[in-house]
Order: C-alpha cells, then sequence, then structure tokens
C-alpha cells in the first residue's frame, strides 16, 4: 500500500474515532439529534470551514492559539447544510458538536 493509501486510512480511521468521541460526549438531549451520517458531515463542512476561512493559515512557529469563532462556523454549517438538504441544524447544537470536536482533537495533540 503507498503512503497515500496509508494516509487515507489513517485519516478515516481518526474520523470515525471523532465521531464515535463527538456522539459519546454530546449531551443526552442531543443525541436524538444527530445520527452518526450528521456527524460524520458535520466534520466534513467544517474542515471546509477552517480552510476557506484561513482559520489555519497560522505561523505554526507560533505559540499562539487557533482562535475558532465557533458561532460563524456554526452558522456557516447551518446554511450549507440548509442549502444541500443536509437536516435543519441548529445553530446552537452544530457548536455543541464542534466544541466536542475541538475537543477531541486537543486529547489526540502530540
Amino acid at each position: 500500500m503507498g503512503s497515500i493509501d496509508n494516509e487515507l486510512m489513517l485519516d478515516a480511521q481518526d474520523d470515525a474515532q471523532a465521531v464515535a468521541y463527538i456522539l459519546q460526549h454530546l449531551p443526552e438531549e442531543l443525541k436524538s439529534t444527530f445520527t452518526e451520517d450528521d456527524i460524520y458531515y458535520i466534520l466534513d463542512v467544517i474542515e471546509e470551514y477552517y480552510v476557506e476561512s484561513g482559520v489555519l493559515d497560522v505561523d505554526t512557529q507560533s505559540d499562539e492559539d487557533v482562535m475558532v469563532d465557533l458561532e460563524a462556523l456554526a452558522e456557516y454549517v447551518v446554511a450549507k447544510a440548509n442549502k444541500e438538504k443536509m437536516g435543519a441544524f441548529k445553530p446552537e447544537d452544530v457548536m455543541e458538536v464542534a466544541e466536542l470536536e475541538l475537543d477531541y482533537a486537543e486529547s489526540t495533540a502530540q
């Protein structure tokens, strides 16, 4: 298997672990709101938002934390989901998923 195949497999495994983490840590009132597929979709759109907004364009030599505007991110996800007819998510619910995704990323950072 080539290095690209390995990288894709590792990305898929990380995505699966992130989704499992989020579903496990969602507040009880939101557990019936999101399916596993919803979480995968939201994570994909969050990644798209990071790229398009330039959030990740930071100096890697700097010790500064990356600041994410969760309200703007949630509005982006909700608008895209509505446009693509993927679901009628509430911004505050998407913010909860985004916060959990950040928690997951922080817990796995080395």
